[in-house]
């Protein structure tokens, strides 16, 4: 029942799993083989297991979202009874009979979380929403009937316990060991008063969590700046034609849209000559769940630290962190604020030289301005430009979209020898026009390893930034599954027969998520528990992808010119690899403030935190903030670890997986083949990737580099001084 215990291990988490912002990796996944508890075809879509080629796969045309409820209702029926055929099982409890039972159980809800991830983040509606907020409490019910069932538990700590343990192999050991932690972790052991309470805050934090995204989401759709043709000063023309398209989109024809997305606002207040409406667009944007009406979230943040907290006192942990980073890398709270207290430092000193440099231009331009946020872009842009002669919209001429997929196709032969073939429209269901579909296949072999979904363009209902998700991981216990893999994207889409361009941070997102898709492609576990992950170890792959976008075979041949085909220059190349750190102070500071804001947040008694606005403003003075930019994601929108609890206490795992990053890439830059020797790559692969979460990741990360992570190669990579 492990893809049920997926559910079971945090109902709000994985519902939220549809709506929580970008940076996201591994999200639902649904296996295909029949449940255990039901040898009926559902008449419902959303339960039936998947026809049609490539294993099978879901049906977006046929799926109805008014079928929703009626099949979470069915699906938890069936669970249930999964669930009560392995308790009352007269056998005494083994690995096969208790463990893998619950392994191979709970598909159809697997299958229906794949419909409600997309019509949650990909295809959002109204509609849907008020599903959502129906069903998230009632889902969180179910599960807290799983992680409090007595027996149950007593058959997972019996075999957890049993002498048939020391006779696993390691993998099927891990599975037992996670399974275990996976009650015991989330209320198995309380009883009574104290059981009813536990299963109460779950019902209450699943329907805070859908209210905070969806609020998001509405602050998203419903502030859009809308520009006339004498305030297009400085856009770059790519961009204004794309912005013409979205006002069209929204029936204001002869307009110019600015969203209320990232994909929008950066390369706006990046361009924009007009310091007004910057700051408009700045401030819509940054106070997302911030504006005093009836989608602020600044109560229901109070109301979710309050209930994290009151729940994790009953299972006897001083504060939330403590409980989340149990299991994971960091071990303690202290472990992973030490790790960006000491990096904090040297960023907020880069911030004052950046902001130093781009107010002596502001000064020389005559501008009588001080630098303020929604300035931050703009002059940093100009301090590019003066000091590496780096014009990013230069830069932009050389990244198409369809050449760096071409680029990452190449990557992902070259590693992991995969080879990617286009589908023909038609061949598979996609959830909307624009999605593509390819055939991933092993290039020794021919062998099929899955699909990869591309969902690339923003649009009304998608939530913003980049994420990637799967709808079936790989499994090998009842025979092998194929992958279905998915990337999406908010690049804006461009008018008919333009092509799409794309920032360098784009782009490097763009290999970052892919990075994600390969780790879901890649994997070789027998079992579904073992596609997880520990949070600040998932991001560490798809970071260190990132790393090949500026590789000489990718730069040579698929950064070209989008007029004349020509390659980069050799020139622009050396000015992008000498401002690799360029404005590294923003980029880590940004970042930093809300990874810092989140631990402390989880790591304060709720009484004395009161107000968040407040205590976000008073938090960042403590620490130093400077007060020329503001935290990545403000507190009331950020949805990393307010829409669920994927992330919460767990945001600093970006900086935990950029020290693997910065330290297995010095590996690469040192080794015969650099970033493509194919020893190197090969252990990549074995260590890093394939087995997903069937071995320990530090132990994990030994195998690879022979040594643990060097945390100084983190500050050599950033361009800030190693301190001995």
């Amino acid at each position: 029942m492990r893809k049920l215990m997926m559910i079971t291990v945090g109902a709000s988490a994985l519902l939220a799993a549809a709506c929580t912002p970008a940076e996201q990796g591994d999200t639902t996944q649904a296996e295909t083989t029949t449940a255990a508890a039901t040898a009926e075809a559902p008449a419902n879509v959303l339960l039936a297991e998947w026809d049609g080629p490539y294993g099978g796969v879901p049906n977006f045309q046929t799926a109805q979202m008014s079928d929703l409820t009626a099949a979470v209702e069915r699906g938890m029926e069936i669970s249930l009874a999964e669930i009560d055929a392995i308790v009352n099982n007269p056998e005494p409890a083994t690995f096969e009979n208790t463990i893998v039972a619950m392994e191979r159980g709970g598909q159809e809800l697997s299958r229906i979380f794949s419909y409600w991830g997309i019509w949650g983040s990909n295809m959002s509606t109204p509609e849907f929403r008020a599903l959502q907020r129906e069903l998230s409490p009632r889902l969180a019910a179910f599960n807290s009937q799983i992680t409090q069932n007595e027996a149950l538990f007593a058959r997972v700590r019996a075999v957890y316990e049993g002498e048939e343990m020391a006779s696993l192999r390691p993998d099927q050991q891990r599975v037992v060991q996670l399974t275990y932690s996976g009650f015991a972790r989330n209320g198995a052991t309380l009883e009574g008063e104290e059981a009813a309470r536990y299963a109460e805050i779950q019902q209450e934090l699943a329907g805070l969590h859908t209210r905070f995204s969806n609020n998001v989401l509405n602050d998203e759709e419903g502030y859009v700046t809308y520009l006339t043709d004498e305030q297009l000063s400085g856009l770059p023309n790519d961009y204004v034609q794309a912005s013409a398209a979205a006002a069209t989109a929204r029936d204001q024809d002869g307009m110019y849209a600015v969203t209320n997305t990232r994909s929008s606002m950066d390369p706006f207040l990046t361009f924009s000559d007009e310091r007004e409406l910057r700051e408009q667009v700045w401030r819509n944007y940054y106070s997302r769940g911030d504006n005093g009406d009836g989608f602020d979230n600044n109560d229901i943040i109070m109301q979710i630290l309050s209930l994290r907290h009151e729940r994790v006192n009953l299972l006897g942990y001083e504060n939330y962190a403590s409980w989340r980073l149990e299991d994971r890398m960091a071990g303690t709270p202290d472990r992973a604020m030490e790790l960006m207290e000491g990096v904090w430092g040297a960023a907020v000193a880069r911030i004052e030289e950046e902001v130093a440099d781009m107010q002596a231009i502001a000064d020389a331009e005559g501008a009588g301005i001080t630098i303020a946020p929604w300035d931050y872009r703009y002059y940093a842009e100009k301090v590019r430009q003066a000091r590496y002669e780096l014009d990013s919209d230069e830069v932009k001429q050389y990244l198409q979209l369809d050449n760096l997929r071409e680029g990452m196709f190449y990557v992902a032969g070259e590693l992991f020898g995969f080879d990617f073939r286009p589908l023909p429209e038609g061949e598979v269901s996609v959830w909307h026009p624009t999605v593509k579909v390819w055939e991933v296949t092993d290039r020794a072999s021919g062998d099929h390893i899955g699909l990869w979904y591309l969902d690339p363009f923003a649009r009304q209902g998608k939530r913003s930034g980049a994420w990637a998700s799967s709808f079936r991981s790989h499994t090998s216990y009842d025979g092998p599954t194929n992958v279905l893999a998915t990337n999406n994207s908010n690049f804006v889409e461009p008018a008919p027969g333009e092509p799409v361009l794309v920032s360098w941070d784009d782009a490097e997102t763009f290999f970052h998520e892919f990075g994600h898709a390969l780790h879901f492609l890649s994997s070789n576990v027998a079992y579904p528990t073992l596609n997880g992950g520990v949070r600040d170890y998932t991001e560490f792959q798809s970071q260190l992808l990132e790393r090949w976008l500026l590789t000489d075979p990718v730069v040579e041949n698929y950064l070209v010119h989008a007029e004349t085909g020509e390659p980069m220059p050799a020139e622009l190349i050396e000015r992008i690899r000498a401002a690799a750190n360029f404005n590294q102070g923003f980029a880590t500071g940004e970042y930093l403030a809300s990874a810092l804001m989140d631990m402390v947040y989880h790591t304060t008694d709720p009484a004395e935190i009161g107000d968040p606005d407040t205590f976000e403003r008073e938090t960042l003075t403590r620490l130093g903030m400077p007060e020329e930019i503001v935290m990545r994601h403000r507190s009331p929108h950020f949805g990393h670890i307010f829409s669920g609890e994927g992330y919460s206490s767990g945001y600093y795992g970006y900086m935990w997986a950029d020290v693997l990053t910065s330290d297995a890439s010095e590996a690469f830059a040192e080794a015969p083949g650099g970033y493509y020797d194919q020893e190197l790559a090969a252990r990549m692969v074995e260590h890093l990737f394939a087995p997903r979460n069937a071995i320990d990741p530090a132990e994990a990360y030994r195998l690879f580099r022979g040594r643990d992570a060097d945390v100084s190669a983190l500050m050599r990579d950033r361009g800030f001084p190693v301190t001995e």
